[in-house]
């Protein structure tokens, strides 16, 4: 049916039935599914379906109003009548997130080709706060025209019900409340009329013939300037260090001033406050996605946004809201419970090497001599491998996660691995041993091993403060896990 509807509009819009369609992959937390549409002459579209018409329309008309003021988005095409499925330009597969990813050190430094991409990234930003607000612009916002209390609180409740109480968190209902509605005040203290994309990330960003292009800006609305720079510059996986941060703040204030002048220290002021509202919404997020519906790559997230929160706590930035700072600093502390062992007051001398491999070239090679550990046979479950939309990709790419997570045999698969793996590292710290193996073998080491093996080495990370070394073999990645 979904197929049948995406010819049909491209027939509308081309003239002609497309020569193939083909499913690429889901849109990540939300219902949206891609296809790919190529016609007669070779050029290929962007077929997609989602289940929120609202927000497809949206979508399709900020593209076209962007477009028209020379911003860097995907050229739209067509939508269909009743706003289901909408035609786009093909930008690839290439996301900035991948990109800096691909250029950064088994440190986790960014060299200088990342670091010169983020500058035009963040330079780019206040032309769609600027110039995407002019025009008709807010009355194609979904589902409000502007950020208001009663979305700022939505987001605020979120962290509370979906992070907070899903931690196990005691906390009092009216104080932390009271912190809530005094944050949402000063929130909207700024009167604006700037348009907010909302969701600028380096996912929402592609990369094309070396140069940025941008998508996902149809939850965008009239808002402050600051919450963008804050998604951007504290998004948890990135964790970029503190002078690159810096640098792109002062980056971003040069490109502003074509607009607006402010001085760094009134801006970073505001900005502390977006910092902490937006740490509190991902990580409302990654407990919903996470804790809830056990999705593993949102529970792996958790850490380096509780690693923010430590930040703005240790920042003084929360000082001002006094009972939200003793929540805080209770999830802080609890991040280090579940760390590190309470019982001691050294960080663990064991170090686990957790591998992916491809069962036809052998095992594993144990280099620190111990030998023992595991070995856990992947070939049970469903294989992305078979479907040639994933052939080419691994278990780190995100259609290939979403596809295992969806099928769910992967899950069920790890937890039952979980306890056995976490029973023997708990020994070892006990007595004092230096090394454990762990590994995740399938047929061609590219799918279900590899997403196996980057759970398990964070999941041991997170739970016990080790030192893991990641290996995937047969694609010659090794990381470590400090």
């Amino acid at each position: 049916m979904e197929k049948e509807k995406l010819i049909q509009l491209y027939q509308q819009v081309a003239g002609k039935k497309p020569m193939t369609v083909e499913h690429l992959f889901g849109g990540g937390g939300s219902s949206r599914k891609y296809f790919c549409m190529t016609g007669e002459d070779g050029r290929s579209l962007y077929g997609v379906v989602s289940k929120s018409p609202g927000e497809n329309l949206a979508f399709y008309k900020l593209a076209k109003l962007f477009a028209e003021k020379g911003l860097p988005v995907p050229h739209v095409y067509g939508i269909s009548d009743d706003h289901t499925c909408y035609l786009q330009e093909d930008l690839g597969t290439l996301t900035l997130q991948e990109y800096i990813r691909a250029n950064r050190n088994a440190d986790g430094q960014y060299n200088e080709t990342a670091r010169q991409m983020l500058r035009r990234v963040i330079a780019d930003l206040p032309h769609f706060q600027y110039k995407g607000a002019s025009g008709y612009v807010f009355q194609q916002c979904y589902p409000v025209a502007s950020m208001d209390a009663m979305s700022i609180m939505f987001d605020l409740n979120y962290f509370k019900y979906c992070f907070v109480k899903l931690r196990g968190i005691e906390f009092n209902e009216v104080k932390l409340q009271e912190d809530f509605q005094k944050l949402t005040v000063e929130l909207l203290g700024e009167n604006n009329n700037t348009f907010m994309y909302r969701d600028f990330q380096s996912r929402n960003v592609m990369i094309v013939d070396g140069n940025p292009r941008y998508i996902d800006f149809q939850g965008g609305r009239r808002g402050p300037i600051y919450y963008d720079v804050a998604s951007f510059l504290w998004q948890a996986s990135a964790n970029y260090p503190e002078d690159l941060k810096n640098e792109l703040i002062d980056v971003y204030l040069t490109s502003l001033m074509q607009y607006r002048t402010i001085s760094r220290e009134e801006f970073v002021r505001h900005l502390r406050l977006f910092v902490l509202f937006r740490t509190m919404q991902v990580l409302g997020a990654y407990g919903f996605r996470g804790l809830w519906e056990k999705k593993q790559h949102f529970v792996q997230s958790i850490p380096p946004a509780i690693n923010n929160l430590e930040w703005l706590v240790r920042k003084g930035v929360i000082n001002d809201y006094p009972y939200l700072k003793q929540v805080a600093e209770l999830l802080v502390d609890d991040q280090h419970q579940r760390k590190f062992d309470p019982s001691k007051s050294i960080k663990p001398n064991l170090v686990v090497r957790v591998f992916s491999f491809a069962y036809k070239n052998g095992l594993p090679q144990d280099e620190s001599g111990n030998g023992g550990g595991y070995v856990f046979d992947c070939r049970g479950t469903n294989n992305p491998g078979r479907y040639i939309e994933y052939k080419d990709m691994t278990g780190r790419d995100k259609p290939v996660i979403d596809f295992l997570e969806k099928d769910g045999e992967i899950l069920s698969f790890l937890e039952h691995i979980y306890p056995v793996v976490d029973f023997h590292t708990q020994r070892f710290i006990e007595r004092d041993f230096t090394s454990l193996m762990v590994s995740f073998g399938c047929t061609g080491g590219r799918h279900r091993s590899v997403y196996c093996a980057q759970q398990m080495a964070w999941h041991l990370h997170e739970k016990y403060g080790v030192k893991v070394i990641l290996t995937h073999r047969e694609q010659g990645i090794t990381e470590v896990l400090e």
